[in-house]
């Protein structure tokens, strides 16, 4: 994937908008990114925002250490793009079991290399558990 030489600033721009603390910071956030230098210089970027409001406006319900797990998605990508090379270095299957048995397989070694937990991950269980105290009970039971 090539990146835009501007990319690291326009991601930092753009984390001012998702890290503020309610809808409406975020959204005075956003019309200053429109305003700014690379609002200007990327139009689009700004619109693609106010048309995807809604799906937003949950996220920045959450308390800022949910969030920050739910958008740190490095992790999630890698293994996806892993099982994703892995099955099409293979090919085809002769059926879904073998499919399934070389996806069981990748996983078992992929997740052996995983030795750490996401720094904020204990004090989002904490938050998930005040949140969703129900379905927290539900899982232990």
């Amino acid at each position: 994937m090539t990146r835009l030489p501007c990319y690291h600033a326009i991601v930092q721009a753009l984390k001012e908008i998702y890290r503020a603390e309610t809808a409406q910071m975020a959204e005075a956030r956003l019309e200053a990114f429109a305003a700014s230098e690379w609002g200007k210089k990327y139009p689009t970027i700004a619109p693609l925002w106010r048309r995807q409001w809604e799906h937003v406006i949950p996220f920045l319900a959450y308390p800022q250490e949910v969030r920050q797990v739910i958008y740190t998605t490095n992790a999630l990508e890698s293994l996806h793009m892993r099982l994703r090379k892995i099955i099409k270095n293979r090919g085809h299957f002769p059926n879904d079991e073998a499919a399934t048995k070389l996806l069981y397989l990748a996983l078992r070694n992929i997740t052996k290399e995983w030795t750490m937990p996401p720094r904020t991950w204990k004090v989002a269980m904490n938050q998930f558990a005040i949140l969703f105290e129900e379905r927290m009970m539900r899982s232990v039971a």
